[in-house]
C-alpha cells in the first residue's frame, strides 16, 4: 500500500490548486478523480463552454439587432457547428490548463477512479488502497434534481446535458432564475429557441440587489425571453410529443407546452459514496461537508474545499480554498478564507457583477444606508457604443464614506467590478475614487461617476468633471 503525504479526492479547480501548492512544498501527493473529466466543472461543463456559447449567441443576436444605423450586417449560424467548436475549445483548455500542468508537477500522481475512505488514513480506488497523512476532499457538486411530479418521466436537461445537445430545441422551459438558469435561457433564446424562465420566488437573481434583478429582468424580457416569477410547478406530463408543465401562480393554473425542460435550481455536494460515514465526518442535507474556518472537517487530518464545502459556488473560490486547505494541512499555518470581498458575476448580456454589502445588509447592521444609483446611459463610453442598458449601485459608509458594496448591470460588468473589489477590500472612500484619474472614455468610469453621485447630480456633470 503506497503512502502519500497528501491525498486529494477531486480533480477540479480546488483539487488542482491544492496539488500545485503541495508540489511547491515538496509533498508527495495523489489526486484521485471521478465523474467529470480532469478539470472539473469550470473547464468541462461550466465557465468555459457557457461563456463561449454566450459570446457566440451575443454576436449572432447583435448582428441581427445591430444598434448602428449606418452598418448593415447579415449572420448565419449552425447549431451543430457551434457545439463542435465549443467541444474543441474545452478539449484544448483541459489539456493546456490541467493535463500539461500535471506533467510539470513531479511530486503529484494522478489516478482516475472513485476514492472511498476505508478508515481515517486509507482510501480505496478501483480495488487499490492508498494511505495518506493528510487529505483534501474536493469532488465538487452536481445539479440538484427537484422532486417534481412527472419530471423524470417527461425527461429533462441540466446545465451539463444541455451542452451535449446536437440540435436546437424549438422551445424550452428553464426552471430556476439564478445565474445558470439565466445564462442558458439567453444562450438558447438568442440562438433561436422560444424560452420561458420559471422562478419560484418573486424576482430573478433572488440574492442580488433588488434594483439589479429588476433591471436585468427588464433587459431579458425586452429581447423576448418570457419570465414568470412567483410560480409553482404542480406537475409535468408528456402529451402529443410535448412536455406540458402545469404551473400555479396567484391561485390560477396554466399549462406551458415545451420541447425541452432545463433544470437549473441549484446544486448538491458530491459527498455520497466517499465513505465519510467511516470517519464520522459531518455532511448536511444538501450533501455539503461541514468545515470550520480553516476548512478542516471534524477529522483533524481531513480538509474539504470547493463546491462540496458549500457556498459560494465559484471557480475562483474553489481554487483559493484548495490553496488554503493545502497550506493548513501541510504547514504550521492556520489561514482563514475571507469571503467578504469576493466579486461574482452573471454573464448574461448585459452582465451582472457584485461585490460587498447590499443595501439591506447595511440597513440591518447600521439602521441606515447611504446609497446611489447611476444609469449606464450617464457613462459616455456606453453611449458611444450604444450599450446603455444597465446601472451601477453603490453602498458607502454613512459616517466614513468608505465604499462597502458595488452592484453593476452593464455589458462589461464583470470587467468593471475589479476596481470596485479593490475599493471594498482596501476600504477606500468615494473621495479617493473621485481623486483617481480614469481613462476617458471607458466603462470603468462608471465607478467614478457613481462615487461622484454622492456629491453631485450626475445630470449636471459634464465629462471628466473632476
Amino acid at each position: 500500500m503506497e503512502k502519500y503525504d497528501l491525498i486529494i479526492i477531486g480533480g477540479g479547480a480546488a483539487g488542482f490548486s491544492a496539488a500545485i501548492k503541495a508540489d511547491s512544498l515538496g509533498a508527495k501527493t495523489l489526486i484521485v478523480n471521478a465523474g467529470l473529466p480532469m478539470g472539473g466543472t469550470c473547464v468541462n461543463v461550466g465557465c468555459v463552454p457557457t461563456k463561449f456559447l454566450l459570446e457566440v449567441a451575443k454576436d449572432y443576436f447583435r448582428a441581427r439587432n445591430y444598434p448602428f444605423k449606418s452598418l448593415k450586417l447579415e449572420a448565419e449560424i449552425g447549431f451543430a457547428e457551434v457545439v463542435e467548436e465549443k467541444d474543441e475549445l474545452v478539449t484544448a483548455l483541459r489539456k493546456a490548463n490541467y493535463s500539461d500542468v500535471l506533467e510539470n508537477l513531479p511530486q503529484v500522481t494522478y489516478k482516475e477512479g472513485k476514492g472511498r475512505f476505508l478508515s481515517a488514513g486509507v482510501i480505496e480506488v478501483k480495488g487499490e488502497r492508498f494511505s495518506g497523512d493528510k487529505f483534501i476532499i474536493s469532488p465538487g457538486s452536481a445539479p440538484k434534481v427537484l422532486p417534481l411530479e412527472g419530471l423524470k418521466e417527461a425527461g429533462f436537461l441540466t446545465n451539463r446535458t444541455a451542452l451535449e445537445l446536437k440540435s436546437l430545441p424549438e422551445s424550452m422551459l428553464v426552471i430556476g432564475a439564478g445565474p445558470i438558469g439565466l445564462e442558458f435561457a439567453q444562450i438558447f433564446s438568442r440562438l433561436g429557441s422560444k424560452v420561458t424562465v420559471l422562478e419560484l420566488l418573486e424576482r430573478i437573481l433572488p440574492q442580488a440587489e433588488p434594483v439589479v434583478s429588476e433591471e436585468l429582468q427588464k433587459c431579458l424580457q425586452e429581447e423576448g425571453i418570457n419570465i414568470i416569477t412567483g410560480a409553482k410547478i404542480k406537475k409535468i406530463e408528456k402529451k402529443d410529443g410535448k412536455k406540458i408543465v402545469v404551473i400555479e401562480r396567484e391561485n390560477s393554473f396554466r399549462e406551458i407546452p415545451v420541447e425541452e425542460i432545463l433544470l437549473a435550481a441549484g446544486v448538491v455536494g458530491n459527498s455520497r459514496e466517499l465513505g465519510l460515514e467511516n470517519l464520522g465526518i459531518e455532511v448536511d442535507k444538501g450533501g455539503f461537508i461541514k468545515v470550520d474556518e480553516y476548512l478542516q472537517t471534524s477529522q483533524p487530518q481531513v480538509y474539504a474545499a470547493g463546491d462540496v464545502s458549500g457556498t459560494p459556488w465559484l471557480e475562483t473560490v474553489a481554487a483559493k480554498e484548495g490553496n488554503i486547505a493545502c497550506k493548513n494541512a501541510l504547514g504550521e499555518e492556520r489561514i482563514q478564507m475571507d469571503y467578504h470581498n469576493i466579486p461574482a458575476a452573471v454573464f448574461t448580456s448585459p452582465q451582472v457583477a457584485s461585490v460587498g454589502m447590499k443595501e439591506a445588509e447595511y440597513m440591518t447592521e447600521y439602521g441606515t444606508c447611504l446609497c446611489r444609483m447611476v444609469k449606464m446611459d450617464r457613462v459616455p463610453k456606453a453611449l458611444a457604443l450604444q450599450e446603455t442598458k444597465g446601472l451601477i449601485f453603490m453602498v458607502i459608509g454613512h459616517e466614513d464614506k468608505k465604499i462597502k458594496g458595488v452592484h453593476i448591470v452593464s455589458e462589461l460588468a464583470s470587467e468593471i467590478i475589479h476596481e470596485a473589489t479593490l475599493a471594498v477590500k482596501q476600504e477606500m472612500t468615494i473621495d479617493e475614487i473621485i481623486d483617481t484619474v480614469h481613462v476617458f472614455p471607458t466603462f470603468s468610469e462608471a465607478i467614478k461617476i457613481a462615487a461622484q453621485a454622492f456629491t453631485h447630480d450626475p445630470k449636471k456633470m459634464s465629462c471628466c468633471v473632476e
